[in-house]
């Protein structure tokens, strides 16, 4: 089941909803303080625990979590910025019976649980509360509720000069924003989502997970044949740039696509033939040339190391009247930085952008400026391009043009190396070339590109990317 990522007024309805349909808030409460439990309990064995609470309901939240931790017999006290003042906060705090001090004013603990302020939080941390959240950065056990102090829940970012940084951050229901959202998503170290009774809450925003796109991966059966898997075709750049052509196209081979067509400049066609196997390479003379050789492709790779020329250009134009779904990287993205709406009167619902934040930029300039997060500018630029927008980063953001957006979740810097952006491009190509809707298959692409990057780790190169992609789909395909 996929799961949504919901705002901070989203999940206030959630919490409303739930409250109206005859769950007291006290029991919400009190399973929300459960969870935490349960999750510190699991984690760690019986240590000095400082509970630091806040006015409000997330401060009611680390009030039940002290007095369930004490119950256990474990050492607990509460370090508080004020009074409760919220009444379901007022009664929990009336039913701990232990230490209570001023934030800072404890003892030393072994484990802190920041319980000061949840998502909703509107202005910068300040005195007491400030000074406790830069001494987390230091600290080495920090467990946040529901977020890190600091951290906007709709933004990801920090309020002020800075925020707790947590290792593990137990949310309630639902991911927000600020979970996944960079800067936030690392200050929330690991991520725990509990299920707290709520009902089902509609979102067309969507955590990047297996369970979004399993159903629709292009499995063969027994009666599929090369042909009937798909013609994906990459188009190559000059002599002295193959390299990131082969890799699209291997990545398009890997992931399933039944015949893989490098379309490469005459001079050039000896080295890529040289250099693949499996992968076929015609040459071409003109855009002519390159429309017939692609005519019956189903996606086309346009960009990796194209050349940000008037070919190129032309080479994308002649594309798009083969009725192939392209993708579009690269140098494909750069030479329309002039004139960007050349290229979105040629686009589709299934064609793919794949810029990184430079070249978002330069197709929709100020956008990603013009905010709030990411996930606001991927799906203006979605409905601005008519088509899908894969926003590259550590938070990669897909959007479509109707609306739908997700958020990729397992990121990993060891992407961080040249070509790897090529490989994604062949995946997500060789997937929509075997009949996988072009959203799905760009979330199933940036989700099994960056899996099989951390499952490598260090020393990972882009070479490396096609071949590993074969263990995943044999992982995804067992799990029904």
């Amino acid at each position: 089941m996929s799961r949504e990522i919901l705002t901070v007024a989203e999940m206030t309805a959630a919490d409303a909803a739930a409250v109206a349909a005859g769950t007291p808030s006290l029991t919400l409460m009190e399973r929300a303080g459960q969870a935490v439990t349960d999750a510190i309990v699991a984690r760690t064995r019986a240590c000095k625990v400082a509970v630091l609470c806040g006015p409000g309901n997330n401060g009611g939240d680390g009030y039940v979590i002290a007095r369930l931790l004490k119950r256990r017999g474990w050492r607990v006290w509460v370090e508080a910025s004020g009074p409760p003042t919220t009444a379901d906060a007022r009664a929990n705090a009336q039913r701990w019976t232990g230490p209570t001090y001023r934030i800072g004013g404890g003892p030393p603990a072994d484990l802190v649980v920041d319980a000061l302020f949840g998502a909703g939080l509107t202005r910068p941390l300040e005195g007491e509360a400030l000074a406790a959240a830069r001494a987390s950065h230091g600290h080495p056990q920090v467990i946040a509720v529901d977020i890190p102090s600091g951290i906007d829940g709709n933004t990801g970012q920090p309020r002020g000069d800075t925020a707790f940084r947590a290792d593990l951050t137990v949310t309630f229901h639902r991911r927000k924003l600020g979970h996944v959202l960079q800067p936030g998503a690392a200050a929330c170290g690991q991520i725990q989502v509990a299920d707290i009774g709520l009902g089902l809450t509609p979102s067309q925003l969507i955590e990047n997970t297996p369970d979004l796109w399993r159903r629709a991966m292009p499995f063969p059966t027994p009666a599929t044949h090369k042909h009937s898997r798909g013609r994906a075709v990459v188009v190559g750049g000059d002599g002295l740039h193959t390299g990131a052509a082969r890799l699209s196209a291997r990545g398009a081979l890997r992931i399933g696509a039944g015949l893989v067509t490098v379309l490469s400049p005459p001079a050039a066609g000896p080295i890529y033939a040289a250099a693949l196997e499996a992968v076929m390479v015609r040459a071409f003379d003109s855009d002519a040339d390159l429309a017939a050789l692609a005519g019956a492709a189903d996606a086309a790779v346009i960009g990796p190391a194209a050349g940000v020329t008037p070919a190129t250009r032309a080479n994308l134009f002649a594309l798009t009247r083969t009725g192939a779904a392209l993708v579009v990287d690269a140098d494909a993205l750069t030479v329309f930085r002039d004139r960007p709406d050349d290229l979105f009167d040629v686009l589709d619902k299934d064609d793919v952008l794949t810029p990184h934040p430079g070249e978002f930029e330069r197709l929709f300039p100020g956008l990603l400026d013009a905010g709030p997060t990411r996930i606001e500018a991927a799906r203006a630029a979605s409905m601005r391009a008519g088509a899908v927008v894969l926003l590259k980063g550590p938070d990669t953001v897909i959007a479509a043009p109707d609306g739908r957006a997700a958020v990729n979740l397992n990121g990993t810097p060891w992407l961080a190396t040249a070509g790897s952006g090529d490989v994604l491009a062949g995946f997500i190509a060789g997937l929509i070339a075997q009949g996988m809707d072009s959203f799905l298959a760009a979330c199933a692409a940036a989700w099994i590109h960056a899996d099989c990057a951390g499952r490598f780790g260090p020393g990972l190169i882009a070479e490396d990317l096609p071949d590993l992609a074969p263990a995943r789909l044999g992982r995804l395909l067992a799990r029904p």
